[in-house]
């Protein structure tokens, strides 16, 4: 199962991403409500849009009185699996302040899962896929969301990831080359490691961690390959398509945070995806990892990582 990937197996998955069509459709406005970046006034509008056969929300923040094409674009993929919250923007408005409003904010849920505003809730329907259809929903919602924005320049676009967040923004990045930076913080990157190895081995034995994404991947395949209903070589592709480190070399710049510390994804997931950037003689001042010893699960925990982000976001906003 865990035998290194094959060149055949990643151009399949490659070949079969590019099968994948993540053009929305039936695109809908369904709320629109105020909003602060920081202290700068802004509206957020609730987009939806037809995927696979469900109905698919997400939301689009844009400061008010911004020009046609002004501003860059910034996915806002999100860790757990309890969908996301508006909320999470303002949160991270204590600690930018009036930069926030330096971006249009594209923020998807992912499939199966709710968006939260303060004027609602919008649930999204199909079936939850960690990792791989999360990419597909979050791809098509920036898709609706530029094509309804007019502030949005389709020039510039990064992604700021958190935990599976950051798995889904650095393989957004991988399937679509418009995406300029990516930010990740505590993402998973490479599920043939020994870490995943170990999170499979626990789950067989019946302990399954606490992880984000791990009980749809239990149920769906990790049981399965126990019981002998699939073989190995039926669960190796939903490992490749879930591990950014054997598609570096299609990363665009990439901004790492990981503390040594986490108890939740391992750092050496981390340090698979730096020591992939540095065999492709990448790395800084463009690539960067940012280790931090006594740094969890949280991004308040890694000291000054919230401002690093920023900072390497804010190149978008520059000329082009």
């Amino acid at each position: 199962l865990f035998a290194p990937a094959t060149s055949t197996e990643v151009e399949s998955v490659r070949a079969e991403w590019a099968s994948r069509n993540v053009t929305p459709e039936d695109v809908q406005v369904d709320g629109e409500e105020p909003f602060a970046l920081g202290s700068v006034d802004a509206t957020l509008r609730i987009l939806s849009h037809a995927i696979d056969g469900g109905r698919h929300y997400g939301a689009v923040v844009v400061p008010d009185g911004a020009e046609a094409a002004s501003l860059p674009v910034v996915v806002y993929a999100h860790g757990g699996d309890q969908g996301v919250d508006t909320d999470d923007l303002a949160l991270l408005g204590f600690v930018l302040g009036d930069a926030l409003a330096d971006f249009v904010w594209v923020v998807p849920s992912f499939r199966a899962e709710t968006l939260r505003t303060g004027d609602g809730v919008w649930p999204s329907g199909g079936q939850p896929s960690p990792w791989d259809r999360d990419v597909d929903d979050a791809l098509s919602f920036l898709n609706a969301a530029l094509g309804v924005t007019p502030a949005a320049d389709p020039g510039r676009l990064g992604v700021l990831g958190l935990s599976r967040g950051a798995g889904v923004g650095l393989l957004m990045a991988i399937r679509d080359d418009r995406i300029d930076r990516v930010v990740e913080f505590f993402g998973p990157t490479d599920f043939f490691g020994p870490f995943v190895q170990g999170v499979v081995s626990d789950a067989i034995e019946g302990n399954l961690r606490d992880l984000p994404g791990l009980s749809v991947l239990d149920q769906r395949f990790i049981q399965p390959l126990a019981q002998g209903v699939l073989t190995p070589a039926e669960v190796r592709p939903e490992l490749v398509r879930r591990s950014a480190v054997l598609f570096a070399s299609d990363l665009p710049v990439v901004q790492i945070h990981h503390g040594a510390a986490d108890d939740v994804v391992d750092v050496s997931q981390a340090e698979a995806l730096a020591a992939a950037l540095e065999a492709l003689d990448r790395g800084p001042p463009d690539d960067e990892f940012f280790r931090y010893e006594s740094g969890g699960h949280n991004p308040l925990s890694l000291s000054g990582s919230v401002t690093r982000a920023v900072e390497f976001l804010g190149v978008l906003t520059g000329p082009e």
